[in-house]
């Protein structure tokens, strides 16, 4: 089981080759379960509703296209992920989805693959990158 990351997320949908060869052979692992934080698709609408990501469907329909082409499990924010996201230290950034992405990460004990070199910092969090 592992989860991806937002940027994870996008670049597996448009840009695979921004993956490095780690990420992207854990992603098509067959025997690895694929799951997303219900955050990273509100994280994706948010950034083609403030055209930092380019697509041509609205932030429904591309999400729909993510979910036909790969077997995701979305895991929605559950109380113990709230609580545990909140109580981070600096070690975690401060921002409320890298929170909860990595609050998810921990609770379910699934490696986060992620560019985002503070989180790869974190020795909370297992990573692949």
């Amino acid at each position: 089981m592992i989860l991806l990351d937002t940027c994870a997320i996008i670049w597996d949908a448009l840009e695979p080759n921004k993956l490095t060869h780690k990420a992207s052979k854990a992603i098509n692992d067959a025997g690895n379960d694929l799951i997303i934080c219900d955050i990273s698709i509100w994280e994706i609408s948010m950034l083609i509703k403030r055209n930092q990501l380019s697509v041509d469907d609205t932030p429904s329909e591309f999400m729909k296209l993510v979910f036909q082409s790969r077997n995701f499990r979305v895991q929605d924010i559950s109380p113990q992920i709230a609580e545990l996201s909140v109580n981070f230290g600096p070690e975690i950034n401060n921002d409320p989805a890298d929170r909860l992405i990595s609050a998810t990460s921990i609770l379910l004990n699934a490696p986060l693959i992620t560019a985002d070199k503070n989180l790869r910092k974190a020795t909370l969090i297992e990573t692949i990158w």
